[in-house]
């Protein structure tokens, strides 16, 4: 068999080169990495929110300071003597206001008002410089002193339940002007002054029922007394 000639040869060659390179062309197939390549994503930037502001908690067993509040005289009629026995002294407190009466049953008397402070001083004033200055302690007694024509008397007048108490009349009898006052102590003792025109004189008992009292042969009428 006779061989190919070397011409033949390279005639082959050259065709199936030709082919490889249309191939190639054909398929877009890349033999080399491109210097194009998608590269990874870079890692996203997360925003961090603010920081709540704090919040300030109250524990339920922390004491809680309460408001201050305003405790009223409690509103009540007292009565009592001084502690040298020689007179008696009647206090009467009424929506934050106080009148009292200072009696020795005979001729000398006082009658004073005033204010009634929140934690229950009292500082009470008359006439001809009398003064009474006293304490209201837990709406049982008032403790305190009262000074009347130049003596100073201590005094405790306990809390008086009716007949107890302040009582009061004014009238006009014969053209003279009357004023009587009477402090009904527990007990049932009164003591008590009538002045006609000015002029001091024991009092009549009055009937601690219903005020009834008479007076220069005039029947009056004595009220409890208030501020």
């Amino acid at each position: 068999m006779k061989r190919p000639g070397p011409l033949l040869t390279l005639l082959v060659g050259l065709v199936l080169g030709l082919s490889l390179l249309t191939l190639d062309a054909t398929t877009g197939t890349r033999t080399a990495s491109s210097p194009y390549e998608e590269g990874s994503p870079g890692p996203t930037a997360v925003r961090s929110a603010a920081p709540a502001a704090p919040t300030r908690s109250v524990s339920p067993d922390s004491p809680v300071s309460p408001s201050p509040s305003r405790v009223r005289a409690a509103d009540a009629d007292y009565a009592g003597r001084t502690d040298d026995g020689t007179a008696s002294v009647a206090v009467s407190v009424d929506d934050g206001r106080a009148i009292a009466y200072y009696c020795d049953g005979r001729a000398e008397e006082s009658w004073l008002k005033g204010d009634v402070e929140d934690d229950g001083t009292l500082r009470l004033t008359g006439g001809h410089g009398a003064r009474l200055d006293g304490t209201l302690t837990d709406g049982a007694r008032v403790d305190g002193t009262v000074t009347v024509g130049g003596g100073r008397h201590a005094f405790t007048a306990d809390r008086a339940r009716k007949p107890s108490g302040l009582w009061r009349a004014t009238a006009t009898v014969r053209s003279a002007r009357i004023d009587g006052g009477w402090i009904v102590l527990k007990d049932g003792t009164q003591v008590g002054i009538v002045t006609r025109d000015g002029e001091p004189s024991p009092a009549p008992r009055i009937d601690p029922a219903t005020g009834a009292v008479t007076v220069d042969g005039e029947r009056l009428t004595a009220r409890p007394a208030t501020p």
